[in-house]
């Protein structure tokens, strides 16, 4: 067992269980280092066992170490029980959040006597909250091509240029670098800004505008995720007053980030900042999330999580204000929770 699959094991006692069943595929990568795809692992106190199909069965024997491959013909479910017969487990522990409720039912009639299902919500999602200095290396590189991705876009944005010529450049870079995009990119412009996942259109920068570019790039499985404003021409007041109120707010949520510090209370310190500049009604969504094999991953920073930070989280940090029909801003930068405070892992980046 490598040192991922032994922590989830120790949290086995105070769940009252003896084993748990691993169904999704991000969870299933990060506890055995291999892509998993039509597999579960079986986690026990002594023993993980990787349950695949013919496809991945010699791959997966010459990739995983310290973890059995089982294979399966007909019906994982089948092949699930009779290993856990065979390991004399009792108390068989499953997230209810990663399976169907076809599957649950499946589960629930082959499960046999001697064994009870035991829900569990997410406690492979509670470790990778805290990343390791490999996965945080591997984040810094998907920030480093992040960097040269915001200079090209600061190069190309002129008036008469649309959205979809900022896009294919941005692939083009992407795609020469060896990695890929987290998630579709969003570039918008104009009014087009005010839709928080707004699609990339045909439309044409003016000569004095507002563009929104929300880029996440890919690295070794792990994710970043920014977005940066760019001005075009002659800034409008209210736009300068808005995009001022929203880096603001960042800024002095940034400066709360610590251990121990709860999420809400990061929430409530930027909406209550653009509450004093009578914008909070325009803020929607939850200040942040975390990142990493995931673009959206624990914790969420919302005012109903009672979760507090801890050293070694990597979160976003992303106040916005969307004024209906007229434009959007939104500052988005990537945050180490570290030992004493926080760094922001992404404060070199086009700003």
């Amino acid at each position: 067992m490598n040192s991922r699959i032994k922590q989830l094991v120790s949290t086995f006692p105070a769940r009252r269980i003896d084993a748990f069943l691993v169904t999704q595929d991000t969870n299933i990568a990060y506890l055995t280092h291999f892509p998993a795809s039509e597999s579960w692992l079986l986690v026990g106190n002594r023993k993980a066992s990787y349950i695949t199909d013919f496809r991945y069965i010699l791959e997966a024997r010459k990739s995983l170490k310290g973890i059995g491959v089982v294979g399966y013909i007909k019906s994982k479910s089948e092949t699930l029980f009779q290993t856990a017969r065979r390991q004399g487990i009792r108390r068989l522990g499953f997230d209810p959040g990663h399976i169907t409720l076809a599957q649950y039912r499946v589960l629930s009639r082959q499960c046999p006597s001697s064994i009870k299902l035991v829900a569990v919500s997410h406690p492979v999602e509670t470790l990778r909250e805290i990343k390791d200095t490999g996965e945080i290396r591997h984040i810094r590189e998907a920030l480093a091509i992040h960097k040269e991705a915001y200079k090209l876009v600061s190069g190309v944005i002129r008036p008469h240029v649309c959205e979809q010529d900022i896009l294919l450049r941005l692939e083009d870079f992407v795609g020469h670098k060896g990695a890929r995009f987290s998630f579709p990119p969003i570039v918008a412009s104009g009014q087009n800004s005010c839709y928080p996942h707004a699609k990339v259109t045909r439309r044409r920068l003016g000569k004095n505008d507002i563009v929104l570019v929300d880029i996440g790039i890919e690295v070794k499985g792990y994710k970043s995720d920014l977005t940066r404003m760019f001005f075009l021409g002659r800034i409008p007041p209210f736009v300068q007053r808005v995009n001022d109120a929203v880096a603001l707010a960042q800024r002095k949520t940034i400066q709360r980030i610590r251990p121990g510090v709860p999420v809400a209370e990061l929430d409530l310190t930027a909406r209550n900042h653009l509450a004093k500049n009578d914008l909070a009604q325009y803020f929607g969504h939850a200040l942040g999330h975390g990142v990493g094999l995931d673009i959206h991953e624990s914790p969420r920073l919302s005012q109903s999580n009672p979760a507090v930070l801890k050293a070694g989280m990597v979160i976003t940090i992303e106040p916005a204000v969307y004024i209906p029909h007229r434009f959007g801003i939104r500052i988005e930068d990537m945050v180490l929770v570290t030992p004493k405070g926080c760094e922001v892992l992404s404060d070199d980046i086009h700003q």
